[in-house]
């Protein structure tokens, strides 16, 4: 783990809140949605066939945690899990809460308009309910 360097972009388009077992659990700078990352601490993994399977089995004990964890501290309606990777290659997990009339419903929310920064008291209510599910 010592040699892991996060991609410059999900740096500076997320907000550490916690480390996991495998992941950093990570918080989107977009307020549209209750919406956070995981971001396997391996360097050079891409694709999720890359992991072994023992970081694989972390993987998805760790994005059922955090998903119930986001689904709770907002109340929504459903959630989104994904792995694109098409801009940011280092393998991450995007989890987005949704809902009925959310600004990009019923479509996905890459490339919906402009993001939104968290006010400071709704980021600190939000990661404090989530951190709370956890």
């Amino acid at each position: 783990m010592s040699d892991f360097v996060l991609d410059p972009r999900l740096e500076r388009d997320s907000t550490l809140l916690m480390k996991l077992g495998l992941c950093q659990l990570r918080l989107m700078e977009d307020s549209r949605w209750p919406w956070v990352l995981l971001v396997p601490q391996r360097s050079g993994i891409s694709e999720i066939f890359e992991m072994t399977p023992l970081d694989q089995t972390m993987l998805t004990f760790e994005t059922a945690i955090a998903a119930k964890a986001v689904k709770q501290a907002s109340g929504c309606l459903k959630i989104n899990v994904g792995a694109l990777g098409n801009q940011v290659r280092q393998f991450h997990l995007h989890i987005i809460a949704r809902d009925e009339g959310d600004p990009a419903w019923p479509g996905p929310v890459w490339g919906h308009g402009q993001a939104k920064p968290w006010a400071t008291s709704a980021r600190a209510e939000f990661t404090e309910r989530l951190l709370e599910a956890l």
